[in-house]
Order: C-alpha cells, then structure tokens, then sequence
C-alpha cells in the first residue's frame, strides 16, 4: 500500500507544474468482469457490474499529458461453473485508478491512451461463499486488491469523454480454506466523463 501511495504521489508530481489544466467531473460505465482462476475444479464467466464516481484530471498544454484519478463504487464479480450448479458472486469494491493519459488530435475531438495502477477496497457483496461437492470448499472474499488498467477513449468538446478500460488484477480477490486458489479479477469496462 505504502508502495501505491509513493508512486501516485511521484506521478502527480510530475505532471502538475503551474500551467496545468484540472478538471472535475462524473464517471460511470459498465463492468464486464470474471476471475482467473488456476483451478481446474471451478471455471468463472463473465459477470456484468457498474461502476460510478468523481474524476479529476490534470493535463499539461500542448503537450497533452496528465493524470487521469477517480474513487469509483465498482462491480466486480464471476459466474462460478462446477459440476453440480452455477453460483453468481458479485462483490462491490472502492476502486482507485490513476492512470497516466496521453491525448492527441484537434480540439474538437482528441483521442487519449491511459495506463496506470489501481486499487480496490471491498464494500459490499458476498465476503463468503459456499461451492457445493467440491474441495474448494468455502471461498472468502479479501478485503484489498491491487492491478494495472490500459485504456483509451475520445474526448468531444473538451466535456465528454467515451472510452473502453482492460483491468489487469495482479493480486488475489479470494482465497479458500485449504486449498491453493489463486484468483486474480480480470475485465473490461466501457465508460462516459462528463468534465467540469
């Protein structure tokens, strides 16, 4: 944690000399979520979330680089697949993301590429649950989780910007009782800023 906070700090360092321009807005978007599992006994699909929250975003003129931050409610989950039923886990988290955002192109309309790390922080949803005739056995939810976002957008009239997000999670979202099941949240999401 102690090593996320230094390097968001670093990166607002960077890129927040006097010129730069901060904005405020609204962000919110759909979540196309699942789990990777190294499991053999269970496979996870895709489950469909939300998120939603306030953004800020600092971008330098001319140059067009700058931070891109939200603290956003987000849904995040898997359709778990075993031999004996399907069971839908959703669990609601704080996301944090703060990407680095490169845009480029004419005023009217400027394409942007992101990427940085994110944490989340579970809030809700399921913290156990059972998986019926299987080894695995009860399966918790953790508290903290940690990854990599990549994305890229447009942005119209400097107000809206419309983009697509791949979450990379880098560290396990659940855990189970005697067994080694290592669970890293993956997914897409499809967003929408308005910028004040």
């Amino acid at each position: 944690m102690k090593k996320f906070i230094g390097l968001v700090f670093l990166m607002i360092c960077v890129v927040l000399p006097a010129k730069s321009q901060l904005r405020f807005g609204i962000k919110g978007g759909v979540n196309i979520s699942s789990v990777h599992l190294n499991s053999d006994l269970l496979k996870a699909d895709n489950v469909t979330g939300f998120q939603i929250g306030p953004m800020f975003e600092t971008t330098i003129p001319l140059v067009g680089v700058g931070i891109d931050a939200a603290i956003l409610y987000s849904q995040k989950g898997m359709d778990v697949k075993s031999d004996i039923e399907n069971t839908e886990v959703k669990t609601d988290y704080i996301d944090i993301p703060v990407n680095l955002k490169w845009k480029f192109g004419i005023p009217l309309v400027k394409a942007y590429l992101a990427a940085g790390p994110y944490a989340s922080f579970r809030v809700g949803g399921d913290k156990f649950w059972e998986v019926p005739e299987s080894i695995v056995g009860q399966v918790k939810a953790k508290s903290f989780s940690a990854g990599l976002n990549f994305g890229a957008g447009v942005e119209l009239v400097k107000h809206l910007q419309v983009g697509f997000n791949y979450c990379l999670g880098l560290s396990d979202n659940y855990s189970a009782e005697d067994y080694n099941l290592t669970t890293k949240n993956r997914g897409w999401s499809v967003t929408a800023a308005i910028l004040f």
